[in-house]
C-alpha cells in the first residue's frame, strides 16, 4: 500500500502500486488532463511508471519546465518517426532536447530542403493527430545491438556499445512500429504534443562532434507549450536577425573578419573608437573601486602553464610555438598566471591586502571553426581582467565589491536584469576537497550577502574554483552571460605566492579572478545587438555628422565640426557633393545619432539644425547651446 507524498504536504494512500496518471486521476480530472511527466523521489519518470512503494510524487503540465522539456524531446522524437516514414533507408543517430528547442541528426546521402522541412512538418502534424502511444520497454544489450544492426541502424549499435554495461537499456515505442534507443522519460502519446512546433533549419554535424567522423545532417526545431509561445519566440528570431551584429557592424562600418585569421576581428576606425570609449569608461570605474592597471607578457614559456595546471587542463586550446632553442612557449589563453608574477615581485605584508591587479590583457583561444561567430566566439580577444589578492576573511567583503561594482556597470549600459549564477567544483579540478570545501562556502556566502536572486549550476566551475556567472538580459529577452567572479585557493600557491601575516608567518593569498565584461568584443557584440547599433549618445563611436545643404556653407560646416571636436564630442563633416536626402540616408543607415544641418539660416544664426536618429522632427540650436547640453550627455549616469 504506497503512500504517495504530494508538494504540498499531503498524502494519499493507494491500495496497490500506482501510476502517475492515476495519481494525477485522484488529485483532480483537470491535472489528469493536463499532466506529461512526473517526478518520484527527485526522478523524473513517465507518467505510467508504476510505483510500488512509498514515494514523494509532483506531477508536472505544460506550466513547467519539466513538462516543456518532454514536450520537446517527445517532438524529437515524432520529428525523426516522421524523417523515416518519408525517407526510408535515413539513419538517426542522437536527438537531445536543447534551449528553446530540440534537434535530431541523421545518416543520410541526400541532403534536406527546405520543402523537406516543410513535408517533415506535415507529417509530424499528421502523427500527432494519430495519437499513437507510447511505451517502454527495458532489452539486454546483446538483443539491441543485434536488431539495430539487423534494421541498419549502425550508430545506434554504436551508441549502445558504449552504454556502461550496468546501465539499463530502454526502448521507446510510438505506435506499433518506430522505436528509438532512449533513456525517456516520454509523454502518454503522441497527441500531448501538440501543434506549437516548427522545424528551423538544417546543417551540418560530425557524428560525435568529432571531425574525423562522418557528416550528419542535422535538423533544429523548436516546441513550446502553446501557439502564443511559439509565435512569440519566432517574433524574438526574427527580431535577433534584425539585429544581428555582424550585419550591423558592416552598416556602421566598425569592423571585419578574414578567412586569412579566422576568429579575429579587424577593427576599423569606428569600431576601434568604440573599443576605446568602453576602455575608458572602464579604466576610470576601475581606478575610482582602488584597481592598479598592469600589462603582462603575452607569450610565456611551457613551464609556467605546466606549474599553474592550465597546461595539462587547457593545453588542447592554447597556441603554442618551439624556438630554435627547443623551448616550447605559450600565448596566453588567460592573464591569471602573469598577475601572479607580478604580485610576487617584491615582499608582501597583510597590510598590502586586499592588491587589486587588472588588465586589459589580449588572450588567445583555440576554438573549432565551425563554434566561430562573429564577435560572439573568437579566438583573440581582450578581457577586462583583474585578480584581487586577499586573505580568507576578506573575500566576502570583496566579492561585494565586486558584485556591486559589475552591476552599476551594467546598469551605466542599458542593462538591469541581472541574474547570479553560483558554480561549484567540476570533476576535473585542481586542489583538495577540503580547500574545494572553503572556497565554495566563502563565496556561496557573498552570493548570499548580496540578496540577489540566484541559481546553482551544479559541477560548473573552473578547474581551479568556484565561481559567480552574471548573466544579463537585453532588449528583445536574450540571456548572455558576461562577467564572472571565481574564488581561488590554489593557483597562488602553485605559483609560490605569499604574504607576511599580522603574526609574522608566511601564508599564501587568496585569489579572486575577475571579468567585468569578460570579452570587451563579446560585449561590444552584445551592445550592438541590444541597441540594435543605436548606442546611447555617450558610448556612441561616431556621435554626430555636421551636413552643409551646399558647398556654399562647407567653411560654416567645417567651424562647426571644430568646435564640436573641442568639446570633446565625436564628429566629421560630410563635404561630398552628394544631395541633402542622399546623405541623411547614409548616415541614417551608420546610425549615428545626430545629424547638425547647415545652411543660410545657421550661418545667419551661428546654429545648427538637428535631426536625431529615428526622428523626422527637426530642431534648431544655438551653437553654444548645443555645445553645452550634448558635452553634460557624454558620459555615463555615474561616471
Amino acid at each position: 500500500m504506497p503512500n504517495i507524498k504530494l508538494p504540498d504536504g499531503n498524502s494519499i494512500n493507494f491500495p496497490k502500486k500506482v501510476t502517475g496518471l492515476e495519481i494525477a486521476e485522484k488529485i483532480s480530472k483537470s491535472l489528469a488532463k493536463q499532466a506529461l511527466v512526473m517526478s518520484v523521489n527527485g526522478e523524473l519518470k513517465d507518467l505510467y511508471f508504476e510505483i510500488e512503494s512509498d514515494s514523494s510524487v509532483k506531477i508536472f503540465t505544460a506550466k513547467d519546465h519539466e513538462g516543456l522539456e518532454v514536450i520537446r524531446h517527445d517532438a524529437a522524437h515524432i520529428m525523426a518517426m516522421a524523417v523515416q516514414e518519408l525517407y526510408p533507408g535515413t539513419q538517426v543517430t542522437i536527438g537531445p532536447v536543447i534551449e528553446n528547442g530540440f534537434y535530431y541528426d541523421f545518416a543520410r546521402k541526400e541532403p534536406f530542403t527546405k520543402d523537406d522541412l516543410k513535408n517533415i512538418e506535415k507529417r509530424m502534424s499528421e502523427i500527432i493527430d494519430r495519437d499513437v502511444k507510447t511505451r517502454r520497454e527495458v532489452w539486454e544489450r546483446e538483443k539491441a545491438i543485434k536488431h539495430f544492426i539487423k534494421i541498419g541502424e549502425k550508430y545506434k549499435a554504436e551508441i549502445i556499445e558504449s552504454i556502461p554495461k550496468t546501465e539499463e537499456l530502454s526502448i521507446y515505442h510510438h505506435g506499433d512500429t518506430w522505436h528509438d534507443l532512449c533513456r525517456g522519460p516520454h509523454l502518454l502519446s503522441s497527441g500531448k504534443i501538440g501543434k506549437a512546433f516548427k522545424l528551423m533549419k538544417v546543417s551540418g554535424a560530425y557524428w560525435r562532434g568529432d571531425s574525423n567522423n562522418e557528416m550528419l545532417q542535422r535538423i533544429y526545431g523548436t516546441g513550446w507549450a502553446t501557439q502564443r509561445e511559439l509565435d512569440d519566440y519566432l517574433k524574438r528570431i526574427e527580431e535577433a536577425e534584425k539585429r544581428d551584429h555582424r550585419k550591423i557592424g558592416k552598416e556602421m562600418d566598425l569592423f571585419h573578419f578574414r578567412e586569412e585569421s579566422p576568429g579575429v576581428v579587424f577593427w576599423h576606425q569606428k569600431g576601434w573608437a568604440l573599443f576605446q570609449k568602453l576602455i575608458h569608461y572602464m579604466r576610470s570605474r576601475q581606478d575610482a573601486a582602488g584597481y592598479k592597471e598592469v600589462n603582462t607578457p603575452e607569450i610565456l614559456d611551457r613551464q609556467l602553464w605546466e606549474k599553474s595546471g592550465h597546461w595539462e587542463k587547457y593545453g588542447e586550446n592554447m597556441y603554442t610555438s618551439e624556438t630554435p632553442d627547443e623551448k616550447v612557449f605559450a600565448i596566453k589563453p588567460m592573464n591569471c598566471p602573469g598577475h601572479i608574477q607580478v604580485f610576487n615581485q617584491g615582499l608582501k605584508s597583510y597590510r598590502d591586502l586586499p592588491l587589486r591587479i587588472t588588465e586589459f590583457g589580449k588572450v588567445h583561444r583555440y576554438e573549432p571553426s565551425g563554434a566561430l561567430h562573429g564577435l560572439l566566439r573568437v579566438r583573440a580577444f581582450t578581457q577586462d581582467d583583474a585578480h584581487i589578492f586577499c586573505s580568507e576573511d576578506q573575500i566576502t567583503s570583496e566579492c561585494l565589491e565586486v558584485t556591486n561594482l559589475i552591476l552599476d556597470i551594467y546598469k551605466d549600459l542599458g542593462f538591469e536584469n541581472v541574474i547570479l549564477k553560483y558554480a561549484d567544483r567540476p570533476e576535473v579540478r585542481v586542489g583538495e576537497d577540503d580547500v574545494w570545501d572553503r572556497a565554495e562556502s566563502a563565496l556561496l556566502e557573498a552570493v548570499k550577502a548580496s540578496k540577489l536572486e540566484y541559481t546553482i549550476n551544479k559541477g560548473e566551475g573552473a578547474f581551479y574554483g568556484p565561481k559567480i556567472e552574471f548573466v544579463l538580459r537585453d532588449a528583445i529577452g536574450r540571456d548572455w552571460q558576461c562577467g564572472t567572479l571565481q574564488v581561488d585557493f590554489n593557483l597562488p600557491g602553485r605559483l609560490d605566492a605569499s604574504y607576511i601575516d599580522k603574526d609574522g608567518t608566511k601564508k599564501i593569498p587568496v585569489m579572486l579572478h575577475r571579468a567585468l565584461f569578460g570579452s570587451l568584443e563579446r560585449f561590444i557584440g552584445i551592445l550592438i545587438e541590444n541597441y540594435a547599433g543605436k548606442f546611447p549618445f555617450w558610448i556612441s563611436p561616431l556621435q554626430t555628422m555636421v551636413i552643409p545643404i551646399s558647398e556654399e556653407f562647407n567653411d560654416y560646416a567645417i567651424k562647426i565640426y571644430s568646435k564640436i571636436k573641442s568639446a570633446g564630442i565625436s564628429s566629421a563633416v560630410d563635404l561630398k557633393n552628394n544631395n541633402l536626402n542622399y546623405k541623411i540616408r547614409d548616415h541614417s543607415l551608420a546610425k549615428i545619432p545626430l545629424l547638425l544641418i547647415c545652411g543660410k539660416k545657421e550661418v545667419d544664426s551661428n546654429s545648427v539644425t538637428i535631426r536625431k536618429l529615428d526622428s523626422n522632427k527637426q530642431e534648431n540650436m544655438d551653437i553654444e547651446k548645443f555645445l553645452k547640453t550634448f558635452a553634460a550627455l557624454n558620459k555615463a549616469s555615474s561616471n
